[in-house]
């Protein structure tokens, strides 16, 4: 059962992944991967396989330690729902990765690899996106228009 817990839990993510990487300028994925929601999935599977440890694991997020956490882990159970959550957080960096992206309009090219890394790793995905953002145009000066430009109104 954990085992498959484990695997569910990325079969749970992987699909938004495969969106914002492979269809990432389709109209339904900028849909879809705006809502925070596409990280329930893989909760539902982490609430599932923690569900039998639960008095212990929240017990121990209440006053952890070194050895309590290390005696949690040892139960598969435990592994499953932390990869499970892991993995949610992983998403849901990815997700804000690939909205703020879409926003600076960087391109899809640049950004499949980064996302791959953040999938991976996000602890090195999220600083590196952090550096290609610094030379990314903000928000607001993609949507602003230059000084003296006349745009017309069509109402």
């Amino acid at each position: 059962m954990n085992q498959m817990l484990f695997s569910l839990a990325f079969l749970a993510a992987v699909p938004f992944w495969a969106l914002m990487i492979v269809a990432p300028t389709w109209r339904l994925t900028h849909r879809i991967i705006s809502s925070p929601l596409i990280v329930l999935p893989t909760l539902v599977v982490w609430a599932v396989a923690i569900a039998p440890s639960f008095a212990d694991f929240a017990r121990e997020m209440l006053g952890p330690d070194l050895a309590g956490v290390r005696d949690l882990l040892a139960r598969d159970g435990v592994v499953a729902a932390v990869w499970a959550q892991v993995l949610a957080w992983d998403l849901f960096v990815g997700r804000w990765i690939y909205l703020d992206s879409r926003e600076r309009r960087l391109h899809p090219l640049l950004m499949a690899p980064l996302l791959v890394l953040t999938i991976l790793l996000s602890p090195i995905g999220l600083p590196v996106y952090f550096l290609v953002r610094l030379s990314a145009k903000s928000p607001s000066a993609v949507h602003d228009v230059p000084a003296g430009e006349v745009v017309a109104r069509v109402d």
